[in-house]
């Protein structure tokens, strides 16, 4: 199973189709916040699973804010990170995933990319397509590939 991952597109599209076709076939889409309008759009170009929630620019959204969701045998725990200081630490975020028994915690919010995997819990940030913060400021994705025995591969890409 193949997995795109993105965050904090601010409904700049012409990124998040580079990513798509660059990735070619998937099996779920995330977007993890800050859609900025283009949900009924990436609805309409994504023909998998979709999983999206809204992040802090997203006033008039009625995305769920935070969601949780099976992947193979793993809980998925979504969630922007604003509201859990992402900028600050990843402390609460890290408490926030175990207190609901996730295997796998995704959030956004600060433009970077970030994967921590550890035997308890995985952090992953796929940055921002459109707007990166990171050192190079290249968009950045991730993919997340499941295999049939359910072990997991995380690569980060970048535009």
């Amino acid at each position: 199973m193949k997995i795109l991952i993105v965050s904090d597109t601010h409904g700049q599209h012409d990124m998040l189709e580079r990513a798509i076709s660059k990735v070619k076939s998937i099996d779920m889409f995330i977007h993890i916040g800050d859609v900025e309008g283009g949900e009924h759009y990436i609805e309409s170009l994504v023909d998998c699973e979709i999983h999206m929630i809204r992040g802090n620019n997203d006033f008039f959204s009625d995305l769920p804010a935070e969601k949780e969701f099976q992947v193979g045998s793993n809980k998925v725990f979504i969630t922007h990170g604003h509201n859990h200081l992402v900028l600050l630490n990843l402390n609460r975020l890290r408490e926030a995933g175990k207190s609901r028994h996730a295997d796998i915690v995704m959030f956004g919010h600060t433009h970077r990319p970030y994967l921590e995997v550890s035997e308890d819990i995985t952090l992953l940030n796929p940055g921002s397509l459109t707007y990166p913060r990171q050192e190079g400021r290249k968009g950045s994705y991730i993919v997340m590939n499941l295999s049939k025995n359910g072990g997991i591969d995380y690569k980060i890409f970048y535009l």
